[in-house]
């Protein structure tokens, strides 16, 4: 169902392209291409004008957005390459790349992690939300290791397990400055305002847990070892951001300036590890995917 919302460019804003602009404030819920989109067919406009996607921001402007849903489409197998970390007849285990969706959505129908698993295998359990196998999400940008399964029981007894907090989680982020050791226990909703971010909600946010510690700090950079013991959605990103120490990279929840400067465009986030029972034979599994390659230079 189409539906409109208003955008008001901030300072963080002035300056930046439109279409740039309101993917970073709609990271996560549609792409940059889905506002480019919505640009061409003049459903968005900029203080009641018309515009193209060149466009640069300037504080103040009032962005008025038309939302358009696209067409339902068919669910379609993609020659997409996985890194798979393991796979047996029950479930697969692969290591995301940043830029990778997890599963369609507007915007993003095509080129996601479901594309690929079902070129990869055809026995994937059906879903009627066009996210067949799929047991728990990545952010786009977040890197690491993720967990899908290749049958309805399997896929049941997952979704139990994560709902239950019975797996272990563990990622590793580049943040600004040294948070040191800590324990973040605040409650996360949708944020008041900007729908598409996530806040500290103390009325109606739901319980959220973060544990982090500083493994290495390199000025003015810190490597963090971070586990989640609840999922909320961007919980990690939120937290961080709440202690003063933003993951670099982060366009919703970070230092704009910095990320400039240092020439990120992705949340340095990265799902380290996950330990859980297989959901078949009730053996312990431990699964772990090394950084990526443009997190290894801040460390090195």
């Amino acid at each position: 169902m189409n539906h409109r919302e208003t955008l008001i460019i901030s300072h963080e804003d002035a300056g930046m392209r439109l279409d740039k602009v309101l993917a970073r404030h709609y990271c996560g819920s549609y792409s940059r291409a889905y506002f480019q989109s919505l640009i061409q067919d003049n459903q968005i406009t900029v203080n009641g004008t018309v515009v193209k996607k060149r466009i640069a921001s300037k504080v103040g402007d009032q962005i008025d957005i038309c939302f358009v849903s696209p067409p339902e489409l068919d669910l379609i197998p993609e020659d997409i390459p996985l890194n798979i970390l393991f796979e047996d007849e029950d479930l697969l285990v692969v290591n995301k790349p940043a830029g990778m969706v997890v599963h369609p959505a507007p915007g993003n129908w095509s080129g996601t992690f479901v594309n690929a698993l079902l070129h990869h295998t055809n026995q994937l359990p059906a879903s009627p939300q066009k996210r067949p196998g799929i047991v728990h999400r990545l952010d786009k940008d977040t890197t690491g290791v993720m967990v899908a399964a290749k049958t309805a029981v399997a896929l049941e007894r997952l979704m139990n397990m994560f709902a239950r907090r019975e797996v272990y989680k563990e990622y590793w982020a580049i943040c600004l400055g040294n948070p040191g050791k800590g324990e973040v226990t605040l409650p996360i909703g949708r944020h008041p305002v900007h729908r598409q971010r996530m806040a500290i909600r103390e009325d109606g946010g739901r319980s959220a847990t973060t544990r982090y510690a500083t493994q290495a700090f390199h000025a003015p950079f810190s490597l963090i070892h971070i586990v989640p013991t609840t999922g909320r959605t961007h919980q990690i990103r939120v937290h961080m951001q709440h202690c003063g120490h933003p993951i670099l990279g982060d366009a919703l929840y970070g230092n704009m300036s910095m990320n400039q400067k240092y020439k990120i465009e992705r949340q340095l986030l990265h799902a380290k590890r996950l330990g859980f029972k297989h959901p078949m034979t009730g053996n312990m599994m431990e699964i772990s995917a090394d950084l990526p390659q443009d997190m290894h230079i801040f460390v090195q």
